[in-house]
């Protein structure tokens, strides 16, 4: 049977190899357990959770006091007996509110970037880190460890998809990604708001969420609406040039003094109309009918 990738098997798989490779090179990195003291310890500033849950730390830390800590920490030496976590700050913390003042530990000896790969892979794998905290840890993974989507979908086991859905959110205005990380919105909200790639219009729909809590299928329905293709601007007819009203009724004077006779003018708002003439007999009409041939010649 082929030999299983290392690659989606989070921070085992990786120390694995790493001793693997250290012992083609002669090297044996250390795999130690030991008791350190918590001051000897500092957590790893690439951590990509910057926020834990005070409540969930508490209970944590009721449970080390009952039973102790059952799973211990990985650390890394930094010289002169000071040690960096490398996985398990929240245990790392916890068992500072318990009162303990020292910790089990494995200590790792492995090269900065393993480090920092280590622990931005087994905190997206295994804390519950909020999505704008996972976003910055598959950003900061393809960053500082050149490792493409694909690669990065391997070595954390997520799909493509989810991990390009996270990534786009670091795209969203900077007040829907505080939402997003403070829980006031959901995820499904956010990949609601990707539907339309206008920052305006994003941070329009976000105030109505809040405003008026909606739904993330009203939240589709809004930015389903607003993709809908826009008619076609109607093209305008020609100008219509329309004559002040003063204008036609002096109009309407000077007809009636061109024809001897009363000359009624009608018009609409748009200009359009008609002029009727009177006349009081078929002699007056003959008069009438004599002076429009003349105009015609």
């Amino acid at each position: 049977m082929a030999k299983k990738s290392a690659l989606g098997r989070g921070l085992g798989a990786l120390l694995e190899d790493a001793g693997m490779e250290s012992r083609a090179r002669g090297e044996l990195p250390s795999t130690s357990q030991e008791e350190l003291s918590l001051e000897a310890i500092r957590p790893n500033p690439g951590q990509p959770r910057k926020s834990f849950d005070e409540e969930a730390l508490n209970e944590l830390a009721v449970s080390i006091k009952a039973i102790g800590l059952v799973q211990p920490i990985t650390v890394r030496e930094v010289g002169e007996g000071r040690y960096e976590i490398i996985a398990g700050e929240r245990r790392y913390r916890a068992a500072r509110m318990a009162g303990l003042t020292t910790i089990p530990a494995y200590i790792r000896k492995v090269e900065e970037r393993a480090v920092h790969e280590m622990a931005l892979v087994e905190n997206i794998q295994r804390e519950n880190l909020n999505p704008i905290e996972e976003a910055l840890g598959y950003q900061r993974l393809i960053d500082e460890c050149d490792l493409t989507q694909e690669a990065l979908s391997e070595r954390v086991g997520k799909n493509r998809v989810s991990i390009a859905n996270h990534l786009r959110l670091l795209r969203l205005p900077a007040t829907v990604q505080l939402a997003l990380k403070e829980r006031a919105i959901t995820m499904g909200h956010a990949k609601a708001l990707m539907g339309t790639d206008d920052p305006d219009t994003q941070q329009m729909i976000f105030e109505q969420i809040l405003k008026f809590d909606f739904s993330v299928r009203k939240v589709e329905e809004i930015v389903r609406e607003l993709n809908l293709p826009k008619p076609p601007p109607v093209a305008p007819g020609p100008e219509v040039k329309t004559r002040p009203v003063a204008d036609y009724a002096e109009l309407q004077s000077h007809l009636s003094r061109c024809f001897n006779t009363r000359v009624g003018l009608k018009r609409n708002a748009a200009g359009r109309g008609r002029i009727e003439i009177s006349f009081k007999s078929d002699g007056e009409l003959e008069r009438i009918v004599g002076l429009l041939d003349r105009l015609n010649n």
